[in-house]
């Protein structure tokens, strides 16, 4: 059965498989030839608006070994906690469990949950309640950490926060006691 269907499927599959990748682009600015002269017929006094090619980057180069370290640059909206920071692994909250990576981890998507991030630098570790967001890992041994919310665990204060989360949830309070 899996054979007829096969052979259903039209032949130009190795020519899609052949065609480059958006990130194979060279690094230099390309711009669509066609649209520049159409646009200098009509518009010649004006500069021509960026097309999407411009705006796309090259890939970094993914290493032939696996680099010492992983590079981790965490964001927040309003602040950048780490900013190309060298450490040897991070573990973070995600929402399929608690994930860590290390330099040289296959490139990774995850969302995070709250709970707490540690990042592992030699014998120190530090840590960060984080509420939400996403990390990437790249194949290069980068990590990008983009967290909605993060406060690093030793600024928080328990007695706080239990008191506030007796306000808001009255059975929280006869269950912890």
């Amino acid at each position: 059965m899996l054979r007829r269907a096969l052979g259903l499927l039209p032949r130009p599959i190795a020519a899609a498989r052949a065609r480059s990748f958006s990130t194979d682009l060279p690094a230099a600015h390309t711009a669509d030839a066609t649209f520049m002269e159409a646009w200098n017929k009509v518009m010649p006094n004006m500069d021509p608006p960026k097309t999407p090619l411009s705006f796309m980057h090259p890939r970094p180069p993914t290493p032939s070994s696996i680099p010492p370290k992983l590079t981790v640059n965490f964001v927040l909206p309003y602040a950048s906690e780490l900013s190309t920071k060298e450490v040897d692994m991070v573990i973070v909250p995600a929402t399929t469990g608690q994930m860590g990576f290390l330099p040289g981890h296959v490139a990774t998507i995850a969302e995070l949950k709250p709970g707490v991030l540690s990042v592992h630098e030699g014998s120190e570790t530090t840590k960060y309640f984080v509420s939400s967001g996403f990390v990437f890992i790249h194949a290069n041994s980068f990590a990008d950490i983009i967290a909605v919310e993060a406060v690093p665990l030793d600024r928080i204060d328990a007695n706080l926060v239990q008191k506030g989360l007796c306000r808001f949830h009255p059975e929280a309070e006869l269950s912890h006691n």
